[in-house]
């Protein structure tokens, strides 16, 4: 597949569509994520308004990431992390455009080392954060 996906509204729908059925389909997240998950098609609209948000500085976002990972802060381990960050890095490479795949793996690490941080290795996860 030749990447030429640009970052707008529908190359950042089609990002968000592809790689969240492989996150459906994958033998650790997908069970994760489809328990999680009960309307798909309304959540992949707010994945795409938050990666709108974070890309392009829209503001279309509303809501707290955080906060829905701590709901589900019992099944999430910090390498799921690393599996899901895998993924985007493989799916952005094979879906946008070469520099627009370098910008949104920085900003998911950078995301996915925030909420690994506030998840486990906070004062008093010391515990939680060895596993």
């Amino acid at each position: 597949m030749i990447a030429q996906g640009q970052l707008d509204e529908d190359g950042l729908s089609r990002l968000v569509a592809v790689f969240y059925e492989r996150v459906r389909r994958d033998v650790e997240l997908g069970p994760i994520f489809n328990d999680a998950i009960a309307d798909w098609p309304a959540h992949l609209s707010k994945l795409t308004d938050f990666w709108h948000s974070v890309m392009l500085t829209s503001g279309r976002f509303k809501g707290n990431p955080m906060m829905k990972h701590l709901i589900h802060r019992a099944r999430i381990r910090p390498d799921h992390f690393d599996r899901w960050l895998a993924l985007w890095d493989t799916v952005t490479l094979e879906i946008m455009a070469p520099e627009h795949a370098a910008a949104l793996q920085e900003k998911a690490q950078r995301i996915g080392e925030s909420l690994k941080l506030a998840l486990y290795y906070r004062p008093g996860n010391a515990a939680r954060g060895a596993a």
